[in-house]
């Protein structure tokens, strides 16, 4: 829903106030019936009609029966803790920033002398600061001055100290608008986007909002753009489109529309692309006369965040372009990350060599992103050469590189790193924890995995789930079970779906089938926790690998019967297992059945025709693939050239390995090897084998197969000395 002025001002009056009514002040000035009566007094039961779905059980009963809102933390109701600040809503903080200031008379000296004491601490903010500053506001008594309690408030919340912030706020008596927006920029800055709904709502309810007042501004506490660009800003991070429609629309009715107020509009690009109505964020960007920087890193980041990669660089390109608004480091920041997800290692080094050539290369969050980069796409020594490069490291570099190593099996460069960590940092995060114990994946490093537990304790991350978690699959891959169990059972009162699903996980990927199947059951006794894909996955290849028929139909019925069976990963996960089991025919009927088909679908049907004897089946299949193959289609394709002797179809297959450089695979080599060898090339198998820059086991035994197959028994003892060797 978006609002035009075109549409008629008596309906768009008609449907704000409607909306309002139903959704903003029902959910969140919802608390007692009697604030309902006090804001609408006309309302009645129709406007509040109560939400009923299937899909809300039990567990859920905290909803609010009004509309259906996800839950988020409040500070009203729980204990502060600091959040990291998002990047979504940069448009909201700097509008408040920006926006000017009220003036009032300064009757007293000393409050020009707290004022200026307080704007030097908004430099560099920090607790110590914030407490000098307020102790000296307490002393002169400049509390009752509005702009020295709102620059305070700032502080504390720039300093992480949201709850000191709450609490002035609730002490400023004769609030102005500018205190309002400065209490709803510091919840978004802290991630309470929910707080910044309510205080939003909260000040037209001071303001005595009601439908007679949508053309009206009262003095003093009337929302303006700030206000709007706020709690727009938190509808997008809690993903609550009709609520940010909502305030857009009574923006709108009082002026604030996207043309005339940029930071308005730059929160609608944000909240649109959010909740996936991309075509609509586009459509608003597109219609800004003026733009600014935040409202082109809006769009870019709306479209990563919906997955159109070509779309994101298209936008990018123009930006540059345009010449009138230059990328900044939150623009690279934007999009270096969706070219590691992707392992775009080609579009990212060209981002680099253009932060390098605009003075961006030194940015510490362009080259921490960088550095994610180079990792995800296994370039080590690029990033370490970034890393040694930076003369001020934070925290979140030593993270990205103490993971990126553990993700690049160095696990002793990982544990190095994080040993010279704890040496120069005394305090590290939950990151660092989680990213130094993947490195203990295997029973040498369990010794050092125990003392990352026992550090893991010190720094009271012993309660923490997703903590408790890597450390059961930390235990699970060094072979020790019973204690990974142990740690399940420590929190079982507060352990969910994620909690088991990490021992399933960790005993499915680890060889430990029956155990997978074990926890399996246990999980279903469980009453508070439910299966889901992940569970379904990994349990059905545990059945795959066991041969066990029976267990593995029962799994497809019961995935049959619950959403989870719509899934593409539990259809491809039963195609695998029928593949395993010999039965090809179950497999087809999982296939054709799936409305949906990834690449990895093809792969699993291909590869149970080819592994079942069927060559000429997935041959027929193969010549229908919807997608351009990788590098398991082609190991299963030669498999199947192998089978059926098709030297013509095996050499066009690797004709387009050599186009794509898949031959750098040790299972496609391999593969060749064997297809070469089967069609009477042996010749032409040898060259390949002896080309091989780095042999595997797999191209040794299947050259060694090749010269037995061929009769030449003394070439395949040469070349079983050979492995030895080399």
């Amino acid at each position: 829903m978006k609002f035009h002025r075109g549409h008629g001002l008596l309906c768009i009056e008609l449907k704000v106030t409607r909306a309002i009514r139903k959704a903003t002040l029902a959910t969140f000035l919802g608390r007692t019936s009697s604030t309902l009566l006090h804001i609408c007094p006309n309302a009645t039961s129709q406007y509040f009609p109560t939400y009923q779905s299937d899909s809300y059980d039990a567990p859920r009963k905290h909803y609010n029966a009004f509309l259906p809102i996800k839950p988020f933390s409040s500070l009203y109701s729980v204990g502060y803790l600091p959040f990291q600040s998002s990047g979504r809503v940069s448009d909201a903080f700097q509008a408040f920033d920006k926006m000017s200031r009220r003036q009032q008379s300064l009757e007293n000296s000393p409050y020009l002398y707290v004022l200026d004491l307080i704007k030097f601490s908004t430099m560099r903010p920090d607790s110590a600061t914030a407490m000098a500053a307020h102790s000296l506001a307490f002393k002169v008594g400049a509390f009752a001055h509005l702009p020295t309690s709102t620059s305070l408030l700032m502080i504390y919340s720039r300093a992480g100290d949201l709850g000191s912030s709450m609490a002035l706020f609730s002490e400023i008596l004769n609030k102005d608008v500018i205190a309002w927006n400065a209490m709803m920029t510091a919840c978004n800055e802290n991630s309470y986007f929910g707080d910044t709904v309510n205080f939003f709502v909260e000040m037209m309810k001071e303001s005595r909002f009601d439908s007679s007042t949508l053309k009206m501004a009262s003095c003093g506490k009337d929302t303006d753009h700030v206000s709007l660009s706020c709690a727009i800003a938190a509808s997008a991070c809690l993903g609550e489109l009709v609520i940010g429609q909502v305030i857009h629309g009574w923006g709108i009715k009082l002026g604030y529309d996207e043309g005339s107020h940029i930071s308005v509009a730059n929160s609608v690009i944000s909240l649109l692309s959010q909740c996936g109505d991309i075509e609509a964020a586009e459509a608003v960007f597109r219609g800004l006369v003026h733009k600014d920087v935040i409202s082109w890193n809006s769009i870019i980041d709306g479209f990563t965040s919906n997955r159109m990669i070509l779309k994101a660089f298209e936008v990018l390109y123009e930006m540059v372009l345009s010449g009138s608004i230059k990328p900044d480091t939150v623009t690279l920041v934007t999009i270096i990350p969706i070219c590691a997800e992707l392992l775009l290692l080609r579009e990212g080094r060209s981002i680099h060599g253009f932060a390098v050539r605009k003075g961006m290369g030194t940015d510490l969050s362009v080259t921490n992103s960088l550095m994610d980069l180079y990792l995800k796409c296994h370039k080590v020594k690029a990033a370490e050469h970034l890393f040694n490069s930076l003369s001020d490291r934070d925290l979140v570099s030593w993270n990205t590189v103490i993971s990126g190593y553990s993700q690049n099996g160095l696990s002793r460069e990982a544990q190095s790193l994080f040993k010279e960590l704890l040496h120069q940092h005394w305090q590290c995060s939950l990151s660092t924890l989680l990213g130094i114990l993947s490195s203990c994946s295997s029973p040498e490093y369990l010794q050092f995995g125990k003392s990352i537990h026992c550090w893991q304790i010190k720094m009271g991350f012993f309660n923490n789930i997703l903590a408790t978690n890597s450390l059961m699959f930390m235990y699970i891959s060094c072979g020790e079970m019973k204690t990974s169990l142990s740690l399940l059972l420590q929190i079982s009162p507060v352990a969910d779906t994620a909690c088991w699903n990490t021992l399933i996980v960790g005993c499915a990927q680890n060889g430990y089938f029956w155990k997978a199947l074990e926890t399996f059951n246990s999980m279903r006794r469980e009453s508070n926790v439910y299966h889901d894909s992940i569970t379904l996955v990994n349990v059905i290849s545990a059945c795959g690998n066991l041969g066990l028929m029976t267990e593995g139909k029962l799994l497809h019925g019961i995935s049959f019967k619950t959403l989870e069976g719509s899934d593409i990963r539990v259809q491809n996960a039963l195609i695998t297992m029928y593949g395993r089991l010999g039965e090809t025919e179950s497999a087809k009927l999982v296939f054709s059945s799936s409305k949906n088909h990834n690449l990895c679908s093809w792969n699993c049907m291909i590869s149970a025709l080819a592994q079942n004897k069927e060559g000429k089946r997935a041959m027929e299949l193969f010549s229908c693939l919807d997608f351009k193959p990788n590098e398991i289609t082609i190991s299963s394709v030669l498999s199947a050239c192998t089978q059926l002797g098709m030297l013509r179809l095996g050499k066009q297959i690797h004709a387009y390995v050599f186009r794509f450089e898949f031959l750098g695979n040790s299972f496609i080599s391999a593969a060749l090897v064997d297809m070469y060898s089967s069609c009477g090339r042996l010749d032409i198998a040898v060259q390949i084998f002896e080309n091989l820059t780095e042999k595997s086991i797999a191209a040794w035994n299947s050259m060694i197969s090749a010269f037995g197959f061929h009769n030449n028994g003394q070439q395949a003892i040469r070349n079983f000395w050979r492995t030895g060797k080399e």
